[in-house]
């Protein structure tokens, strides 16, 4: 191996920051780190910057250590073969290990009229591009914010909260994640708010226009704006790059976070689905998956064994405007138990994590090797849920139609 290990970050959102500020931790490792904006993008408070509310932009220099060089572009294709990359502005970049960092973000609606009528919030440009329309909107106007996951109920309560009139439809249940007692707790809030909350199979979406919304049921809702939170997707550069991937398209993986198809290319973040059973995606994932790809990474550059990852989870939490919010626990199974802080309380948890996680970036990157969360111990979680899913029998024909 040369005397200098050249790593490659692609994505600079909290797995891949996380990526490669700990990579910096040996001297003779040069870490690249591509990403398309020239900053970090703060993706838990872009509701607030939906809302006027707040900022979701951290200059680098704030977050990335200063050993990691930035480059500000598209990564087009991976060359696995010839560890390489083509950029989108043309050229390519060698490489001797790959950390795949790629994130998220909506998954394209495929509800007649979505894609041209509904803003989406899972960007930044999104959100810039929402901005101008909610100014432009009179204050009386109706928003209505399809998908009641925590970035639709966010949403909701934040734009509701400065007194915009919200109808947020559930196309399910309020908050699938939450406990009974916190779905309670959140409906309760967004009722002081005076949001309408629709729930339920028959408020499911089938059409948006210019200004109404369409349910299952044949109501057609008047909605001045409507704004799209439902589903997530990944980008499509590992399946474009010949990869092999899990059916949403994150990169599939073992244990330890390494390409099925190739030990020099290790994933992290809602892009990487390890043993295809993907954690939550969440930044609360994403970091933790950061470190352990990085550590992944300078274990077979030491010429070590790479452990496992062990992701641990331990509450959700969500905003519910400035002035209250819900931190929801949950076992190890990642499964809500019915205790959570709410109110006043919960929106001061809610609003530590934010600037928590902003903190442990800039941590990391003045002491690579610092970050631990990643190293907790879920016991034998994991490992169970994996030896159950390997022992489920194969679908049948009839089963698969």
């Amino acid at each position: 191996m040369n005397a200098n290990t050249h790593v490659m970050v692609i994505g600079g959102g909290y797995a891949g920051v996380m990526a490669a500020n700990r990579l910096t931790a040996r001297d003779d490792v040069t870490v690249t780190l591509i990403n398309p904006r020239t900053a970090f993008v703060h993706r838990i408070r872009l509701h607030q910057l939906a809302a006027g509310t707040g900022d979701a932009v951290v200059e680098y220099r704030e977050v990335l250590a200063e050993g990691v060089r930035l480059v500000v572009d598209t990564v087009d294709r991976i060359d696995a073969t010839g560890r390489s990359v083509t950029l989108a502005s043309g050229g390519t970049v060698g490489y001797d290990y790959l950390v795949y960092a790629v994130g998220s973000a909506g998954a394209a609606p495929e509800v007649p009229g979505a894609a041209e009528f509904a803003h989406a919030v899972t960007t930044l440009e999104e959100v810039r591009r929402l901005r101008p329309v909610l100014d432009a909107a009179p204050a009386s106007a109706v928003v209505t914010v399809v998908g009641a996951g925590p970035t639709g109920i966010e949403t909701a309560a934040e734009l509701a909260e400065q007194g915009r009139r919200v109808t947020l439809v559930c196309g399910g249940v309020l908050g699938p994640y939450l406990h009974a007692r916190g779905r309670r707790s959140v409906a309760k809030r967004l009722a002081a708010l005076r949001v309408t909350v629709l729930e339920g199979p028959d408020a499911q979406v089938t059409a948006v226009t210019r200004d109404a919304v369409r349910l299952r049921d044949g109501r057609e809702l008047p909605s001045t704006v409507t704004v799209w939170t439902a589903g997530f997707g990944v980008p499509d550069l590992a399946a474009r790059s010949g990869l092999s991937t899990d059916a949403v398209g994150r990169l599939l993986t073992d244990e330890t976070l390494t390409s099925v198809d190739d030990e020099r290319i290790v994933a992290a973040g809602d892009s990487a689905a390890p043993s295809d059973m993907p954690p939550r995606m969440s930044c609360q994932a994403a970091m933790p998956l950061g470190a352990r790809a990085a550590d992944t990474v300078l274990s077979r550059i030491a010429g070590e064994r790479p452990a496992p990852f062990n992701q641990v989870f331990g509450a959700q939490c969500i905003s519910l405007g400035r002035d209250a919010g819900i931190f929801q626990f949950a076992n190890r199974r990642d499964v809500a138990v019915w205790f959570s802080i709410d109110g006043g309380p919960g929106a001061k948890l809610k609003e530590l994590v934010c600037k928590g996680v902003v903190k442990q970036l800039a941590d990391e990157a003045h002491k690579p090797g610092g970050y631990r969360l990643h190293l907790m111990s879920r016991g034998d979680t994991r490992r169970q849920l994996l030896q159950a899913k390997h022992a489920e029998p194969p679908a049948t024909a009839d089963q698969a139609a």
